[in-house]
């Protein structure tokens, strides 16, 4: 069984679109995937977010609602994950930016032997429709060179669509503190920790209007969290350095 956990604030909008294009894929890919759940969890939403999920929900998808109070796309995914009790388990974006034949692709690098797959928009392969200003690039290549001091060797931590062994997954949040956007460098950092053996994969990424990430509010913080999950992951043993995989795009979004 492979349970999806889609972290939702105020996605009333973006939600139903993405619900129904994992339901239609999950159908059609039935033979591979199995039995799949989908859990939504409402981060404090105050608009219809948790009623359009509940909508969703159908035998061919089954969705349920997890109700996160405390605000901030870590705290949400936190919760999600510490919901969910199947082998593999999975988190993506409520806006459905990554297309979804990344999960078959994740699925085979799993029976290969993975722990840990994400999404990269960084590595070879990889396809990205991105609409951002020069300022916000900068402030991702800058963001992208100081969580790599964190995860040496992974491109792009900030792709949201991950792909874990549950149990590994489950413990790893339930040491995870940061709350807010950077949330993903701390995972990774503890996931690696606990030995778990990451592969990035490539994507097809479109940038999906509407994103509750703002750089002018919400860069700072993010800047700042990275700078607590240094000190707070301090004594959690790290790899060497290894090479990067080849970067397509230098302007991809943190």
């Amino acid at each position: 069984m492979l349970q999806i956990v889609i972290p939702a604030y105020n996605e009333e909008r973006r939600l139903p679109r993405t619900l129904r294009e994992l339901r239609r894929h999950v159908t059609s890919h039935r033979g591979v995937l199995g039995r799949v759940e989908v859990l939504v969890v409402d981060n404090a939403s105050t608009d219809r977010t948790a009623e359009v999920a509940r909508a969703a929900d159908s035998t061919a998808l089954p969705v349920r609602v997890v109700r996160c109070a405390r605000r901030g796309k870590g705290a949400a995914v936190r919760a999600g994950l510490l919901a969910t009790d199947a082998d593999l388990v999975c988190f993506m974006d409520a806006d459905g930016a990554t297309g979804l034949d990344a999960i078959e692709a994740a699925w085979r690098e799993v029976l290969m032997g993975a722990d840990v797959v994400i999404g990269s928009r960084a590595v070879a392969g990889s396809r990205t429709e991105a609409r951002h200003c020069r300022t916000r690039s900068l402030g991702a290549a800058a963001y992208r060179r100081l969580a790599g001091r964190l995860v040496p060797g992974i491109a792009d931590t900030q792709c949201g669509f991950k792909v874990f062994r549950g149990s590994l997954a489950r413990l790893a949040a339930r040491r995870l503190e940061t709350a807010g956007f950077s949330f993903d460098v701390e995972l990774l950092v503890r996931l690696r920790g606990l030995g778990a053996e990451v592969h990035e994969i490539p994507v097809t990424w479109t940038d999906v209007p509407g994103s509750t990430f703002v750089p002018s509010r919400h860069g700072a913080a993010a800047f700042a969290e990275l700078a607590r999950i240094a000190w707070r992951c301090r004594a959690v043993e790290r790899p060497e350095p290894v090479a990067a995989p080849a970067v397509l795009l230098a302007g991809s979004r943190a």
